[in-house]
């Protein structure tokens, strides 16, 4: 078998797409490219030799917003950008955002670069890098998780282990794992490495032509890709102790759609209220080819079909979504909706993704 040529590995590429974590002044905003990342990078250039950080490049991105306003069209953005200097023979990248939408923008990038062996680490910060009490110099607060987290991002992408990781207050974890479990702490992420799929489909080190084979796979999609993206949606129903009629007209409005995600947000281990309205509504909703997914409000176990109240959905042609997190449902259900344009195709990847993480519900 042909060996894998080595890609380029004298720098990590860093990528600055907005945030926290480049605002500064009073009020908080953030600043522009121009002005803020030469600061960055003179700052990364002042460190103590005693602790060196990898030598960084910039790959240049125009998309610089608050992640709260991200789009799927936005994820798609960042694919491409990672794609072309991937393609570039560019394998480490560093991405700081926003962390409102971080886990998901991560989850998205896990799913999209699956099969590949490139090293993505996803940061950002809950305070700015930079100490706005200094009007006359631009320095690192020294209060800030800024410097700590992007730090440690550098040194992981060095590393090198091919996968899209996030890195936060210390820890780092399969981005596919990740959710935000606090509003304003330092310890805001939270996630587990026991992730299979798609985890473990990263390979070590490509030979030639197996990278060449997935680029010209996903390069020959990425103009369907993009256009999907205008008009592709996920939708979260959240579960309340209301009447089933409630969940149900909810239900009902999105039939008429072009095939979507719908995540079911259930209580406990994916609980839902049964009606026969209800159940009626699931199957034209799978007739229709929409993808819906059964979750968990709560934040860790995932769903099961171990009570009645949950195990009836799954006769109407409802997905489990395992263990997943609601940021990796939404993410794996976007890419399926951008990447294939057949209903049953999707539903079939899904069924092989989550075989692959080692929990699924059979229907019955």
């Amino acid at each position: 078998m042909r060996q894998a040529t080595p890609l380029l590995e004298s720098k990590v590429q860093l990528i600055y797409a907005g945030g926290t974590f480049g605002s500064y002044g009073r009020p908080l905003a953030p600043l522009d490219a121009d002005l803020f990342l030469p600061i960055l990078q003179q700052l990364i250039n002042e460190q103590e030799p005693s602790i060196p950080l990898p030598a960084v490049s910039w790959l240049n991105n125009l998309l610089i917003k608050d992640s709260s306003q991200l789009t799927p069209s936005d994820f798609v953005h960042f694919y491409k950008l990672l794609l072309a200097a991937y393609t570039a023979q560019n394998r480490r990248f560093v991405l700081i955002t926003g962390t409102d939408t971080l886990s998901y923008l991560g989850a998205f990038l896990a799913e999209a670069f699956a099969g590949s062996d490139i090293c993505v680490v996803v940061t950002g910060s809950m305070k700015p890098l930079l100490d706005s009490e200094q009007w006359h110099n631009y320095a690192i607060d020294s209060h800030s998780d800024a410097w700590d987290n992007l730090s440690e991002a550098l040194r992981l992408a060095a590393a090198g282990e091919s996968g899209v990781k996030v890195c936060f207050g210390g820890e780092s974890w399969p981005a596919q794992t990740v959710q935000k479990i606090h509003s304003h702490d330092f310890m805001a992420f939270t996630g587990h490495n026991r992730a299979a799929y798609p985890a473990n489909s990263y390979i070590r080190a490509l030979p030639d032509s197996r990278r060449q084979h997935w680029l010209e796979d996903q390069k020959a999609l990425t103009d369907d890709i993009e256009s999907r993206a205008e008009w592709v949606a996920v939708h979260a129903l959240y579960c309340l102790p209301n009447d089933p009629s409630i969940l149900n007209s909810q239900l009902q409005s999105l039939l008429a759609q072009p095939p979507c995600g719908i995540i079911l947000l259930g209580f406990g281990a994916g609980n839902l209220p049964y009606s026969p309205a209800l159940a009626k509504t699931l199957s034209q909703a799978y007739e229709n080819g929409h993808m819906v997914i059964s979750a968990s409000q709560c934040p860790f176990g995932g769903v099961s079909d171990s009570y009645a109240a949950g195990s009836w959905q799954y006769d109407y042609q409802v997905i489990a979504g395992g263990r997943l997190t609601i940021a990796a449902i939404y993410a794996r259900l976007l890419w399926l909706l951008l990447r294939y344009d057949a209903p049953a195709r999707r539903r079939q990847r899904w069924a092989h993704n989550v075989n692959q993480a080692g929990t699924t519900i059979k229907k019955r």
